[in-house]
């Protein structure tokens, strides 16, 4: 099976707390900028905005 070049992981960051979430894979040609949903955060106890860290 042929390895798919246009996805890559990235690690995603709470924006109020600063805490590093979890891994998650994107596709580079799909969504270009930056990635920016809603989580649950384990620390803040509750759901937040995380971006991926750069």
């Amino acid at each position: 099976m042929a390895k798919n070049e246009s996805r890559n992981y990235v690690i995603l960051k709470c924006t109020v707390c600063g805490e590093e979430l979890r891994c998650t894979s994107k596709n580079k040609k799909n969504t270009p900028d930056r990635l920016e949903i809603k989580k649950y955060c384990p620390k803040c106890h509750k759901h937040q905005v995380v971006r991926e860290k750069k």
